[in-house]
């Protein structure tokens, strides 16, 4: 048995996890084994057809490595295609509202599905078990069905937010999601009931004979093109023989004495590099957690990073980021000196404000050989389509690309668009002391740094740090979350910012931690979700 400790949002993926630690397996196979449960038991929140950042510490094979997995436009994208259907940004940033949705629901919102080739890749190089193995668990969820829990069943039924169609139409538009996700006269499947997926596990089942090149150039692949000939879609067969994760070395920043790495762009983890060097040039613990100067000083952080985001990060394979600027001191000890002179960051918007997309999920797993891996994947937004007979979803990863050329994430065909994806270890005298990442659209990077904080400056567990009330500043708008203290929102007002406050108290991504200190691990699983932490 190996010792181990897992954090995930949801009970099922956790306790595979923990099965395959008492088979013997190490923390890559477990987080394997639970991304893929993940695909099954929330499946609107990660797929097997979607995409992510994987970084890994595998310190006695001297192995320190991220895997960037990041979904492509397909090669048939032109740079305006659809720039005579812009109708507004959406109202938090994420993204733009087009005529028709094309973006959002359906064949053409489809970036190349890149999830399952990462999780082979990670398997065959770092793991101990076989695919065949790691498939296994996931199988019963599949044919048995699995509880639909809350959570699953409010994402479905949100009105409207930020200028978008409703989540409902994830499920009920295509006649092979319907038949998944639906009962027969229309209802989609509610709280308790089981949902089942026989399709799924038929799936499954070939990649277990015959291997993940099944889905990428044998029978499964045949019917995903068949599929998309068929209904307009983009993705060809030359679009799936790309499907090769990259291998890169880790973003590396400082802060107070801790080192910690990260993802490189077209991932969040520059934002929260230089988020965090600005905000190294303050006494935060001075000014008190969540009091009206702290949330300012980390809002004005957030928003400067925003801005750089929005005018200078892109696929660096398509635009020359400026990364070696963005992650200075120097450049951040300016933006510190502006936030010090109390100048409010303008963050140039169609539209401000908005709510929160949640699509995308986390796994953070340690174990005792002092190996930790933390991934976030996800479907950027699900596509709403699913090949009839294969049972799932297609990410939905067009919908963030700028359909506006000329810009940093304009369209282009084989380019990944920015996500805010930045799991991330922090070290402390050589060795890791916390491992953690999140899903929460433009909200991840924003829940990260704050359980950075929440550790590194208030000396937090990670539970602790976890739980805390966040906010978040995408736009210029301070998002408050509940707990967060009404006299600190009038202080706030008072200074002129404009606040908005959420009906609900955990939000702004689902952070997911281990801290480890003295060898012995805490972890922090987000009260937004199911979500566990639990070690073995």
């Amino acid at each position: 048995m190996t010792h181990g400790m897992i954090a995930a949002p949801q009970p099922e993926a956790v306790e595979t996890a923990l099965e395959v630690f008492v088979s013997g397996g190490n923390a890559v196979d477990a987080a394997v084994a639970c991304a893929l449960v993940q695909t099954v038991v929330d499946p609107q929140m990660c797929g097997i057809a979607g995409f992510g950042n994987a970084q890994l510490y595998l310190p006695e094979r001297g192995v320190h490595t991220t895997l960037d997995f990041h979904g492509r436009s397909p090669l048939a994208t032109t740079p305006e295609m659809w720039e005579h259907l812009i109708e507004h940004e959406a109202l938090d940033g994420w993204g733009f509202i087009l005529k028709g949705r094309v973006n959002e629901f359906g064949y053409g919102a489809i970036t190349t599905p890149r999830t399952l080739a990462a999780l082979d890749v990670m398997l065959r190089r770092f793991g101990t078990k076989t695919i065949r193995e790691l498939i296994e668990p996931a199988l019963p969820y599949c044919d048995e069905g699995v509880m639909i829990r809350p959570h699953m069943s409010e994402f479905w039924n949100l009105q409207p937010t930020a200028g978008r169609d409703a989540n409902i139409s994830m499920v009920n538009k295509i006649p092979a999601t319907r038949k998944i996700y639906c009962h027969d006269d229309g209802r989609v499947r509610g709280v308790g009931e089981l949902l089942r997926n026989p399709d799924m596990g038929a799936t499954l089942r070939r990649m277990a004979a015959d291997g993940i090149e099944d889905f990428y150039a044998g029978e499964t692949a045949a019917r995903i093109v068949a599929d998309m000939e068929a209904n307009g879609g983009l993705i060809s067969q030359a679009d799936l023989a790309t499907c090769v994760p990259e291998e890169n070395e880790p973003l590396w920043g400082e802060y107070r004495g801790y080192r910690f790495s990260t993802n490189h762009p077209p991932g969040g983890g520059i934002m929260l590099i230089e988020m965090l060097n600005i905000l190294e040039n303050f006494d935060l613990a001075a000014m008190g957690h969540n009091s009206p100067e702290y949330i300012r000083v980390v809002a004005e952080a957030m928003k400067i990073a925003t801005v750089d985001k929005d005018t200078k990060v892109g696929d660096p394979r398509f635009y020359d980021v400026p990364v070696a600027e963005l992650i200075s001191k120097e450049y951040a000890a300016r933006k510190a000196e502006q936030i010090k002179r109390g100048e409010k960051c303008a963050v140039p918007r169609v539209n401000q404000g908005g709510g929160e997309s949640k699509h995308t999920t986390q796994v953070t797993v340690t174990d005792a050989h002092g190996n930790c891996v933390t991934m976030t994947h996800t479907l950027g937004q699900p596509s709403g389509v699913v090949t009839d007979g294969l049972g799932f979803m297609y990410n939905g990863a067009m919908t963030v690309f700028d359909p506006r050329p000329g810009h940093a994430g304009s369209l282009a065909p084989g380019k990944a668009r920015f996500t805010a994806v930045s799991p991330t270890i922090v070290f402390k005298d050589a060795a890791p002391y916390l491992v953690l990442g999140a899903p929460g659209a433009t909200y991840i990077t924003m829940g990260n740094l704050q359980v950075m904080l929440n550790v590194l400056d208030f000396g937090m567990s990670a539970q602790e740090a976890v739980l805390a009330p966040r906010f978040a500043a995408t736009s210029e708008i301070i998002e408050l979350s509940n707990r967060i203290l009404r006299s600190a929102e009038r202080d706030l007002r008072n200074r002129g910012y404009p606040v908005q406050r959420h009906p609900v108290s955990y939000t702004f991504a689902w952070v997911h931690a281990i801290r480890i200190v003295d060898g012995k691990w805490d972890g922090g699983a987000d009260a937004a979700t199911d979500g566990m932490a639990m070690e073995i």
